[in-house]
């Protein structure tokens, strides 16, 4: 299964990443090491949306806080780039799909990252990661 994460990604060029603590949600929890996942750089935090590939290099599941009552199961992970965007996708290209039972998977991936404007880390359909390949 194929996975994508939208964080704040300092260096897109970087071999390596370790996003500590993400949200995971719509399958995101699934993640595992050995997974490809699609790397946003997130426009909350000055990104431009899909800038990289990789492959999941390791998983730890965050413990939950025992006082907080309604929690989003969080994962620390680390990531080896294998391949840069060659194209720009992000909120200003997805923003106009908005019809979510269309099934295409551009309207999938606005869905999951810009109708909620978390940063978090989701799983993707067959369809999306296809049409994710396609960036690079």
């Amino acid at each position: 299964m194929a996975f994508a994460i939208k964080a704040e990604i300092a260096d897109p060029q970087a071999e390596h990443f370790a996003f500590r603590a993400q949200k995971t949600m719509y399958g995101g929890k699934a993640i595992a090491a050995g997974d490809t996942i699609f790397l946003f750089a997130s426009e909350n935090e000055g990104g431009n949306g899909l800038v990289a590939r990789g492959i999941v290099l390791s998983v730890e599941a965050v413990a939950r806080q025992p006082d907080i009552e309604r929690q989003t199961p969080r994962v620390s992970i680390t990531v080896r780039r294998t391949a840069l965007a060659r194209r720009p996708l992000g909120r200003s290209e997805l923003r106009h799909l908005t019809d979510w039972q269309d099934g295409r998977p551009g309207t999938e991936l606005n869905f999951k990252f810009y109708r909620q404007a978390t940063n978090k880390i989701v799983g993707l359909s067959e369809s999306a990661a296809a049409f994710l390949r396609k960036f690079f």
